[in-house]
C-alpha cells in the first residue's frame, strides 16, 4: 500500500519532502510499541535519573546499529534468518514480560539492572530488533540512502521523545504497558510471517490499525489512586 502510494505520479520537485514526511510518519506510527518497551526495559533501574540516562545514551547506540543496518540492508534482506532472529527476540521480549511476577501495582517487572550500563546495550538492541521492519520497509518506500537515514535520525529523536512519556503513563494507565507487549507480539508475529511466509503477511493498514486499537485500550483505563489513610 505505501509503495503504491509513493510511486503515484508526483511532481518531482515535492518528492523529496512527501517521502521524507512518509518516511517520518511511518517511523512515528511504528514506534508506539517499540517506544513502550525502551520505556519498559528503562524501568528497570530504579533511579529516574538513571532510567533517562540508559535511553539518552541506549538511543545514541541504537542510531549507530540503525545507521550501520541501512547502509547494510541490500545485503541484510537476502537472508531472511536476520528477520527470524529480530522476530524471536521480540517474541521472547514480550513473552518475558507477561511471565515476570507482578509488582504490588500488577504490573509486570521483566527486567531488573544492578547498573545503568547493563540496561544500555538491551535498549540499544531492542530498538534494533523493530528496525529490522521499519527499514526494510523504508527501502521499498525509497531508494535514496541520505533520505532513509534523515528519516531514521527523525525517527530515533522521536522514539526518544515517546520512551520518555512513556516511562510517565505506564505509572499512569492501568493497561498501558501490557497494550505495549501486546503490540510488540503482534510486531514479531508479523516479522516472523515476513520471513517465512511473506504471502500471510498482513498490509500495513492492518497492522497500523490493529496496534492503534490496541493502544485504544491501553489508554482507556487511569490508574485508581489508593485511598490515603484517614489521620
Amino acid at each position: 500500500m505505501l509503495e503504491q502510494l509513493v510511486h503515484t505520479p508526483v511532481e518531482a520537485n515535492i518528492t523529496v519532502p512527501f517521502l521524507l514526511l512518509l518516511l517520518v510518519v511511518l517511523e512515528a506510527v511504528l514506534s508506539a510499541d517499540n517506544a513502550i518497551a525502551l520505556a519498559s526495559i528503562a524501568q528497570g533501574l530504579e533511579d529516574r535519573r538513571l532510567q533517562r540516562r540508559a535511553l539518552d545514551i541506549g538511543l545514541i547506540g541504537a542510531y549507530f546499529l540503525r545507521v550501520a543496518l541501512i547502509l547494510t540492508a541490500t545485503w541484510v534482506v537476502q537472508f531472511w534468518q536476520f528477520e527470524v532472529l529480530g522476530a524471536v527476540y521480540l517474541l521472547w521480549l514480550s513473552l518475558r514480560y507477561f511471565t515476570a511476577p507482578e509488582d504490588e501495582g500488577h504490573h509486570h517487572q521483566s527486567f531488573r539492572f544492578a547498573s545503568l550500563w547493563q540496561a544500555i546495550p538491551v535498549i540499544a538492541f531492542t530498538d534494533l530488533a523493530f528496525s529490522l521492519d521499519s527499514v526494510t520497509t523504508a527501502i521499498a518506500i525509497a531508494d535514496q540512502t541520505w533520505l532513509i537515514i534523515v528519516g531514521g535520525t527523525i525517527g530515533v529523536i522521536a522514539l526518544r521523545f515517546l520512551a520518555g512519556l512513556f516511562i510517565r503513563w505506564i505509572s499512569e494507565y492501568e493497561n498501558l504497558e501490557d497494550a505495549g507487549y501486546v503490540a510488540v507480539s503482534f510486531v514479531g508475529l508479523r516479522l516472523l510471517l515476513k520471513a517465512l511466509a511473506p504471502a500471510l503477511v498482513p498490509p500495513e493498514w492492518v497492522e497500523i490499525s490493529a496496534i492503534a486499537l490496541i493502544f485504544l485500550w491501553g489508554f482507556s483505563e487511569k490508574v485508581t489512586p489508593e485511598p490515603s489513610d484517614p489521620e
